[in-house]
């Protein structure tokens, strides 16, 4: 199967590498933030603004997870949520939330204009359109919802899109941006007067509370009095965040378009097969146009690369654009529809987390921060309680009980795949898991015929993982980690590789 987008996130492909020193001294700080996303480069750059010392700690580098492999909408309009949100927690808890991802995006622009950063920040309209009588049906409750809300949404029979459109919610004034160019021009600003940037430090745990104790696999350690945990999903089980929310993969693709035929707002449909399309300026006077969809569970499908076949032949058919780039992310899915921000358990003032954003991370990734930054100053924030992390889990939900039953079920069950396969068996640019003398193994052949072989076993939680054939990654279906075909870490909550098994 042939893909023709390079794959590599566009927003990091038009940004240079960043280059911060890994930690190889201890440091003590007031604030150690771990993970260099948006949550975490934002929350550490409203502390140093009040007068905190910071330590921000990145695995890889600035912006290059998934802050870094999105497609930054910054939105209030999150697809269909408020009419879930009214039904599930009341309509003062919906109005907050509305409040809070609009508040959320007022503070993304006024840092933008306080630090003067160019990063292609748009105030735009947001849409969310329906393609059938059910979508439109879903589409007009929302519109009631938000309304009931007191949010300024509206109806719409057609939406600036090549395609047949039954009608759409919008919601004007929302924005989009370049967040990787953003997080680069936020960190530069951190370094000095006792705050520190550290690249290439991976975090292996945290001891203590109020003075902390942040670990790191390279030997060193950082000193703080209060630790923020920014990693998607928390690399600390403490908690149970894993098993509070959900990991999904999902999928993006863009091409060049001549800018006059650009949509020109922010779009997402709705349904099972929906597409989110947004533009984008090039630094070369272009425009890139984004498609994006496919989502599924981590783990669930091998076969991404049909995935990503779908939205390239979704853009050449619908637009004319030959594909550019192709890339994926993921996110972990709330079971109760709301992030959880604050702190890591009752028992843990001085460690907190931001997870559980729900495909919709960058305005949630500022409201974290201000949420954060709040509590650690001491200021009371108006959503601090709607979000905290603490709550009760919804344990009991429909969509909860099913996730952690399959967490179950292929925990014991994936220990069989592969039982009478041997490592031979594998063909080149194939990955699939085999057993060799007893051991549970997931090898990969490459293209030149090396067989690259470890642990089929996540050091997470000791589920199987499964093959991504797309991008040639052994993926965690229980919790989200993944890891690269000789096992390094891709992405958490794992801290630790997948352990190498030569199969000589």
């Amino acid at each position: 199967m042939t893909l023709t987008g390079r794959h590599i996130s566009y927003w990091i492909d038009s940004t240079l590498p960043s280059s911060y020193p890994t930690l190889s001294q201890d440091v003590t700080v007031d604030v150690a933030v771990v993970g260099a996303g948006l949550a975490g480069v934002t929350t550490a750059k409203l502390l140093q603004q009040a007068g905190k010392t910071v330590a921000l700690i990145e695995a890889d580098r600035i912006g290059a997870g998934v802050s870094g492999h999105t497609t930054a909408k910054v939105a209030a309009l999150q697809q269909l949520i408020y009419a879930d949100l009214i039904e599930q927690h009341g309509e003062e808890k919906a109005r907050l939330f509305g409040e809070s991802n609009r508040a959320a995006i007022a503070r993304l622009a006024d840092l933008i204009t306080a630090e003067n950063i160019d990063c292609d920040f748009e105030r735009k309209a947001n849409y969310t359109f329906a393609t059938d009588t059910d979508g439109l049906t879903k589409v007009k409750d929302e519109i009631e919802a938000a309304q009931r809300l007191g949010l300024p949404v509206s109806f719409v029979e057609s939406v600036d899109l090549p395609l047949p459109v039954s009608g759409a919610i919008v919601m004007p004034d929302e924005a989009q941006f370049h967040p990787r160019k953003f997080m680069l021009a936020i960190a530069a600003t951190l370094p000095g007067n006792g705050s520190h940037v550290f690249e290439q430090t991976r975090v292996q745990t945290v001891d203590g509370e109020g003075p902390c104790r942040v670990i790191t696999h390279n030997g060193p350690t950082v000193t703080a009095q209060d630790v923020v945990i920014t990693t998607n999903l928390p690399i600390l089980d403490i908690g149970l965040y894993f098993a509070k929310t959900y990991p999904k993969r999902s999928y993006i693709v863009g091409g060049r378009i001549a800018p006059e035929q650009a949509p020109k707002d922010m779009y997402i449909g709705v349904g099972e097969n929906y597409r989110s399309i947004r533009s984008t300026p090039t630094d070369d006077g272009g425009t890139l146009l984004l498609v994006g969809g496919e989502g599924h569970k981590v783990g669930d499908d091998s076969a991404t690369d049909e995935r990503f076949q779908r939205l390239e032949s979704y853009l050449q058919k619908t637009f004319g654009v030959e594909p550019a780039y192709r890339w994926s992310t993921q996110d972990y899915i709330s079971f109760d529809k709301l992030p959880y921000i604050g702190p890591l358990t009752p028992a843990h003032d001085h460690t907190y987390v931001a997870t559980g954003f729900s495909l919709w991370g960058m305005a949630k990734s500022i409201l974290s921060a201000m949420v954060l930054s709040d509590r650690i100053l001491g200021i009371a924030n108006p959503w601090a309680d709607l979000y905290e992390s603490t709550r009760p889990a919804p344990f009991v939900t429909a969509t909860s009980i099913q996730q952690n039953l399959e967490v179950g079920t292929r925990w014991v069950g994936d220990r069989f795949k592969g039982l009478f396969d041997s490592p031979d068996s594998v063909g080149p640019g194939e990955g699939k898991l085999v057993t060799h003398k007893g051991s549970k193994i997931a090898a990969y052949r490459d293209d030149s015929g090396q067989l690259h072989t470890v642990s089929a076993v996540c050091p997470h939680l000791g589920c199987i993982v499964a093959w991504n054939q797309a991008e040639n990654s052994w993926d965690c279906p229980c919790h989200g980690s993944r890891f690269s075909c000789n096992g390094d870490v891709l992405h958490g909550p794992a801290v630790k590789p997948l352990e190498s098994k030569p199969c000589d």
